[in-house]
Formats: structure tokens, C-alpha cells, sequence
């Protein structure tokens, strides 16, 4: 009887021990995310349409719905596009 206490006990203990971690990760996981999509200064985080680098959208172009991180990325997007066409 004894020994059935003590293995109730411990597994008590290891549930909310458990319970606690899952919790400390899941709000970790949540700031992470929070932080990844403000960006490093607080803007939201674009994507270059030619080369697929990440930068603050107030550092980038915009061109017919694209973004872009410099304009000879953006008239070589523009010019590759005409050429499809």
C-alpha cells in the first residue's frame, strides 16, 4: 500500500511538473512568434520578390504588388515579368 502512495505521488509530481514546462514553453513559443512578426525594430518584415530576402517593410519598394530590397532587383523582377508576357 505503501509503495502505491509513493508512485501516486511521484507521478503527481511529474504531471504538474510537465503541466508547468508545457506551459512556460507554449508562452516562450507565443513571444517568439510575436517578435518574429513585428521584426527586429517594430515594422512589419517583407519579402523581396527577386531575391527572397527578408527586410523591414519601410526599407523596401513596393512595384505592382510586389516588394522589393533594391531597385535593380525591382527592374529585373519587372523585366523578367515583360519577357513572360
Amino acid at each position: 500500500m505503501n509503495l502505491l502512495l509513493i508512485r501516486l505521488i511521484i507521478f503527481a509530481v511529474l504531471f504538474f511538473a510537465g503541466l508547468k514546462l508545457y506551459r512556460m514553453y507554449r508562452e516562450w513559443k507565443l513571444d517568439r512568434e510575436q517578435a518574429d512578426a513585428a521584426g527586429p525594430d517594430g515594422g512589419q518584415m517583407v519579402r523581396c520578390a527577386w531575391c527572397q530576402v527578408h527586410l523591414p517593410e519601410d526599407d523596401a519598394l513596393r512595384e505592382k504588388g510586389e516588394w522589393f530590397c533594391t531597385a535593380d532587383h525591382r527592374d529585373k523582377f519587372l523585366e523578367e515579368r515583360r519577357r513572360e508576357d
